[in-house]
């Protein structure tokens, strides 16, 4: 099953429901005004959505992407892992830090009352503070008990979504030395048009990855091709570790962190950053600029026979000074 939102002039907008060749959609109803609403009533609203979506005879309205906004646009709660070694051992010779002494997944707590539309002009006070894009996945949950085990995590895990998690470089070190968590060098989240059911992946789900090939275009030119599927921590994983401590509300959306992968000098990067660190072990410097004003970022992730199950973020940076 999959499911978007369009605007309606709400905060949450307007849950729909959408066909396989992501061209109609219908309405979710009142039960279901939104995706936060059903997923905080997952077990009554799930068997709901899908009779409605085993209706679709092909009469459903035509689907507007330029009215679809973010599938959760708010949410309680927004919990980025980095799960990928590789951008990990990347991103600290990007910034010059130790390695991390931990055998625990990285986690930070970021912003979550608002996330991007997929074709949403991203806006950023200055172009100096190293604009980058960040291709990854998550899934949203529903409420999860806290000391939840890895084994019991997986069946709390009820969709899955693609994200853009713009960041802004030279912020990031400040913050990052302070020794709490991000504030300015994380601005709000983009997401791909659809969030999905772990079914629609089929085998492409499994052991708790998303195992798709996502594709990062910089300004129309390739950029990265990288594989989801090399995570050394599971989502399964992750959530038991965000549950640790405390419960997990309905709506939390936890992230995969960048996706990458051991074999970058042939599929490339889903950040500015990790292809810096690169060159910074090729030649001893960076050479990449991050993006400029005006420049755009186009995801899309893809199974091997070419389905697109979240639809593709396509997004335009601009520079706009605060007032």
């Amino acid at each position: 099953m999959r499911l978007a939102t369009r605007a309606n002039g709400t905060p949450d907008g307007e849950l729909m429901i959408v066909s396989d060749d992501d061209a109609r959609w219908c309405a979710a109803g009142a039960d279901w005004p939104n995706l936060l609403t059903a997923i905080e009533r997952w077990d009554a609203a799930e068997p709901a959505l899908r009779a409605l979506a085993a209706q679709d005879n092909g009469d459903w309205d035509a689907l507007d992407a330029a009215n679809v906004r973010a599938p959760l646009p708010r949410s309680w709660q927004w919990l980025d892992g980095s799960a990928y070694t590789t951008h990990g051992e990347l991103m600290q010779i990007a910034f010059g830090l130790d390695p991390v002494p931990t055998d625990r997944p990285l986690m930070y707590q970021g912003l979550s009352d608002r996330f991007l539309a997929p074709t949403e002009t991203a806006r950023f006070p200055s172009q100096a503070d190293g604009i980058d894009f960040e291709g990854e996945f998550g899934v949203i949950v529903d409420a999860v008990p806290m000391g939840v085990s890895v084994e019991q995590a997986a069946r709390y895990i009820r969709l899955l979504v693609q994200i853009n998690d713009w960041s802004l470089r030279a912020i990031a070190p400040i913050e990052m030395k302070t020794g709490f968590g991000w504030v300015q060098a994380k601005p709000p989240c983009s997401m791909a048009p659809f969030a999905v059911t772990p079914d629609v992946l089929g085998s492409d789900w499994r052991d708790g990855r998303v195992c798709l090939e996502l594709g990062v275009d910089w300004n129309a030119k390739r950029f990265g091709r990288v594989d989801g599927g090399e995570m050394a921590f599971s989502f399964s994983e992750l959530v038991a570790h965000a549950a640790r401590t405390r419960d997990l509300v309905a709506g939390t959306v936890i992230g995969s962190g960048t996706v990458s992968n051991a074999t970058y000098a042939t599929r490339g990067s889903a950040c500015i950053s990790e292809q810096r660190a690169i060159e910074i072990i090729a030649h001893g410097a960076p050479q990449t600029p991050f993006m400029a004003d005006g420049d755009s970022v186009q995801m899309i992730a893809k199974s091997r026979d070419g389905a697109a199950p979240f639809g593709a973020i396509d997004q335009r940076v601009a520079v706009i000074a605060p007032n």
